[in-house]
């Protein structure tokens, strides 16, 4: 069922939020392996153009990710949390969508003001400011350090996910895997 039910969610919410991960990682990947290769080299420029496409890419899977989770309930967990859980679940969860909204934008605003095109897969996105270098610097800062607490952020989700999994033993995790049953088990 490609919608959520009361007792998990659909397989579009469920392939949504895995490709999403699949993608940040290599977001990531790009990034870190641009090292490996000089400044200024073909190898070193695919990796960042590479980078910034996938950031872009996120973006794209957050707006479906936002519609397909308006588009049915949000399953409940069982048994049900504490309050103070819940809260913070929500305050994580926003987190992360703050962070895969602004990153991407903050990586397009740092091509933009660099004066660098702005590549998508064979197309060249328009700048959304003219060039401005002390504007990129400070920008290129701020998404360098968020991207630092990128790493933390999602392994804080995983993390709360396999606590939920293998010590409370409710179905905040089966509910969001493909492999299991339709009842969360």
């Amino acid at each position: 069922m490609w919608q959520n039910s009361t007792l998990r969610y659909g397989s579009l919410q469920i392939g949504l939020h895995w490709l999403t991960l699949f993608v940040l990682a290599a977001v990531y990947a790009a990034m870190e392996l641009r090292e490996f290769f000089p400044k200024g080299s073909d190898a070193r420029n695919t990796m960042k153009d590479l980078h910034y496409m996938l950031g872009v890419t996120v973006l794209v899977l957050l707006a479906l990710r936002l519609g397909a989770r308006m588009s049915g309930p949000t399953p409940a967990i069982e048994p049900q949390p504490a309050r103070w859980q819940n809260l913070l679940a929500k305050l994580i969860h926003f987190a992360l969508y703050a962070f895969m909204f602004g990153m991407p934008i903050a990586g397009w605003l740092l091509r933009s003001a660099e004066g660098d095109p702005i590549p998508f897969f064979g197309f060249e996105l328009p700048p959304l400011i003219g060039p401005d270098k002390a504007f990129a610097e400070t920008v290129e800062e701020l998404h360098e350090t968020v991207g630092e607490l990128g790493y933390y952020l999602i392994g804080l989700h995983a993390a709360a996910a396999l606590y939920h999994h293998y010590l409370v033993k409710d179905n905040t995790l089966t509910r969001m895997l493909p492999w299991t049953t339709r009842t969360g088990r």
